[in-house]
């Protein structure tokens, strides 16, 4: 990769080639053996068909393609492989793929066989319908026992999956244009993948409620398939091109922009402790500090937080993971004189239960767990004078799925991840569509209740839905890995703006998009697109945000919210580009002064138009 890749993605790394197929009005791009963006007429029909195979712990085996060939013509094309995957223990699973596409269709199908007992959370084909324009319309989802529902997509965010035993669905795409999409080989069952703040409705192969990890034995073939027809009225318009420049619309509101938490972790306390002044920089307010018994956190990482908060004179809330193995209130007991011993003075306190980090899928048996009503009581009873919060260290998800009682905890919490299940880039500037609907979910369930989310990251920092997160020492793009090397770049500079710019509806109290050191954090470390020691650029995006904190959100509206997101405060907005191409944006008057954060830092004077290059981001300021 170039130098200029580098500085915006932080890795040396290529994403995988590309290629576009077409047949008439129909295309679709190849990627790493599977199918993205399927349009018709220009018009997004399906956001995915892919055949993946998961590890035990979810994670993503990559598959080995070898003997591909293709065959290409106006009115079609046509596309076959072999694919190999591969488990952690060396077992594989070899997949011959076919792929063809007409004018007015696409099927895609595998043929597999393993030649070892293979231990899989999943094996087969996931197509993702797009959130965008198909959110609350009409569906019909036809069974496989041949029953036809009339529904509509959800609109709040399901926590459990809102069709199951699927052979086909057929959605309205556009006016006057209309697709069906077909299931063979085996038992699909849908997902609103919104919860993990994907931009699709997943339909996946194999229903959560049997039992993962299973094996495909030794020699036994399987196969899948895929089939989407399309059909377009005599009157259907295509899809309207992007246009020149993009436009802006400013509304004034009467919500709050939040305050700006940085979390801690014991692991990093000496780097930390080294790394504080950055927490001026960006104005921050809160330390988010995570503490967990069960992982050997005890009066030392509770010392040290108290260090950085007497020197930073921060607020503190302490992110407590529960044990519940003692009777709750010596567990809460022993926390507080912990806490008195160390000198931490706390502004709140939020507490989940260590076994609710871990999700419990649809049909899964729940752990033990106190109910939720007697940790708030101990809670209480040992931290009378402190804010109490409640919700999840983890996700959306498991907060949708086990909703905290909110009328005892006096704010609710999650965070997201983007890379749970597709790390490309693509994939993870998408997750704002879906994003808008986790704070509107949040909101229809608690109401005004006070709300914060973070520390959110775009790497993961504990997996609930396997035994650990995955290690990254490549700096490559995968799901659920540890280190995220785009948090280092513009690519990460871009996400956060764009983050806080699609949660400010919300009103939150608190957003944390970042720890203070190490990979999650604000300083540059070895080999990165900045020198060791200095501020990431994603810093420089977190200061002005913090300079914002307390004031009135101008709501950004933009004619390409695919392109570029931004936020505004009276006489100033800010603006992400999370494209990897130029985007021009027709400012609608004259700004006094335009500032460029991150990698490409300069000022502007006097401009009514904006040029952001991939990933750019700006602060504009009007007279």
């Amino acid at each position: 990769m170039s130098e200029i890749g580098f500085q915006l993605y932080g890795t040396h790394e290529n994403e995988p080639e590309s290629r576009i197929l077409t047949a008439g009005p129909v295309s679709v791009t190849l990627q790493d053996g599977n199918l993205r963006t399927l349009r018709f007429h220009g018009h997004e029909v399906l956001r995915a068909i892919s055949f993946l195979v998961r590890d035990k712990d979810w994670g993503t085996c990559a598959a080995e393609i070898t003997d591909l060939a293709a065959d290409g013509a106006p009115d079609g094309f046509s596309i076959s492989y072999r694919a190999r995957f591969t488990a952690p223990d060396g077992a594989n699973l070899d997949c011959d793929i076919a792929i063809s596409g007409a004018a007015d269709s696409l099927t895609f199908a595998a043929d597999c066989i393993s030649d070892a007992d293979f231990e899989t959370a999943r094996a087969g084909f996931a197509v993702l319908h797009p959130v965008i324009g198909v959110a609350g319309q009409p569906v019909t989802v036809t069974h496989a026992d041949g029953s036809v529902e009339q529904a509509r997509w959800p609109e709040a965010i399901e926590p459990w999956q809102p069709f199951k035993e699927i052979s086909a669905i057929t959605h309205g795409v556009a006016p006057g244009i209309e697709a069906t999409t077909r299931f063979e080989g085996d038992v699909f069952e849908m997902e609103d993948q919104r919860n993990w703040t994907d931009g699709s409705y997943k339909t996946y192969v194999r229903p959560l409620a049997r039992p993962w990890p299973y094996k495909v034995e030794k020699g036994k073939a399987f196969s899948q398939r895929i089939a989407v027809t399309m059909q377009a009225a005599a009157d259907a318009r295509p899809a309207a091109s992007a246009g020149d420049a993009i436009t802006l619309k400013l509304t004034p509101t009467e919500i709050k922009l939040p305050e700006i938490g940085v979390g801690l972790r014991p692991e990093c306390l000496a780097d930390e402790q080294g790394s504080l002044s950055p927490l001026k920089t960006i104005g921050a307010k809160h330390l988010i500090a995570h503490f967990d018994p069960v992982a050997g956190h005890g009066l030392t990482a509770l010392q040290g937080y108290a260090e950085i908060a007497k020197a930073s004179g921060l607020k503190v809330t302490l992110e407590l993971a529960v044990p519940c193995r003692r009777p709750l209130n010596e567990e809460f007991a022993e926390f507080a004189a912990q806490v008195k011993q160390a000198g931490l003075p706390l502004d709140t306190l939020f507490v989940c239960p260590s076994v609710d980090r871990q999700s419990t899928p649809p049909g899964s048996q729940w752990p033990e767990c106190p109910p939720l009503e007697d940790i708030y009581a101990a809670a209480r009873a040992a931290f009378p004078a402190t804010r109490l919060g409640g919700g999840m260290m983890s996700y959306f998800t498991e907060l949708n799925r086990k909703r905290v009682p909110g009328d005892l905890v006096d704010y609710v919490s999650h965070c997201t991840n983007p890379i749970v299940h597709a790390a490309d880039d693509l994939s993870v500037m998408q997750t704002f569509e879906a994003l808008r609907y986790v704070i509107r979910s949040t909101r229809a369930i608690y109401g005004d209740k006070p709300y914060r989310i973070g520390p959110s990251t775009i790497a993961m920092r504990q997996n609930p839905y396997g035994s650990t997160t995955k290690d990254n020492p490549g700096l490559k793009r995968i799901p659920m890995a540890n280190i995220d090397p785009r948090h280092n770049g513009q690519f990460g500079a871009a996400w956060t703006l764009a983050y806080a710019a699609t949660v400010a509806p919300a009103g939150l109290e608190v957003l944390a998009l970042s720890t203070l050191a190490e990979s999650f954090g604000l300083v540059a470390g070895e080999d990165e697109p900045v020198a060791k020691g200095e501020l990431r650029p994603l810093t420089h995006v977190i200061a002005r945000l913090g300079a914002l904190a307390g004031e009135s959100w101008y709501q950004v509206e933009t004619s390409r919210p695919d392109a570029v997101l931004g936020l505004g405060v009276a006489g100033r907005v800010l603006l992400a580009n999370i494209t990897p191409a130029n985007q021009r944006v027709a400012l609608g008057r004259k700004a006094r002064a335009i500032t460029m954060l991150g990698i490409d830092a300069h000022e502007i004077v006097e401009a009514d138009m904006l040029d952001l290059g991939p990933y750019g981001c700006a602060e504009i300021v009007f007279n």
